[in-house]
């Protein structure tokens, strides 16, 4: 039986998804900042607020992104004076993140924006409480013990 697609989720997600990412592209622009580029910036911010200064692989782990591309990403937001890495002292081929103060600013308005961006784009939505608890299980990560 062939489906309507409006009547497939994923379909619909992707649509979305779509939808969000150029919002998203847009929000952050102006601040000379890919979504990847922010997604890293922000955790490591938050990360280094709760009094962490996370290695690259627990920032991948926090944002759900790849190491490798990860690694790319902190090096580019790196040059851009954003983020500092040192050598881990107990691990010298690990590097520890720690934002720098232009970080922390851009951070800080980034995060600002894109939550301004995100409620302007969910705003069509009647039960936002509603759609994170849809969301929530879809966004963890498998169970592995689950065959």
């Amino acid at each position: 039986m062939t489906h309507h697609p409006d009547e497939s989720p994923g379909f619909l997600l992707w649509q979305v998804t779509l939808g969000w990412q150029r919002e998203m592209t847009a929000t952050l622009a102006p601040l000379d900042l890919t979504h990847v580029q922010f997604v890293l910036l922000a955790t490591t911010w938050w990360l280094n607020s709760q009094g962490e200064e996370p290695n690259q692989l627990t920032v991948a782990r926090r944002a759900a992104t790849d190491i490798k591309m990860t690694s790319q990403v902190v090096r580019k937001l790196e040059d851009k004076g954003l983020v500092e890495r040192r050598v881990d002292p107990a691990d010298t081929r690990a590097r520890r993140l720690r934002v720098t103060e232009r970080g922390a600013e851009v951070a800080r308005a980034a995060v600002e924006a894109v939550e301004a961006a995100d409620a302007e784009f969910f705003r069509r939505v009647p039960d936002p409480a509603a759609l994170l608890r849809i969301l929530r299980p879809l966004a963890a990560p498998p169970d592995e013990t689950t065959p």
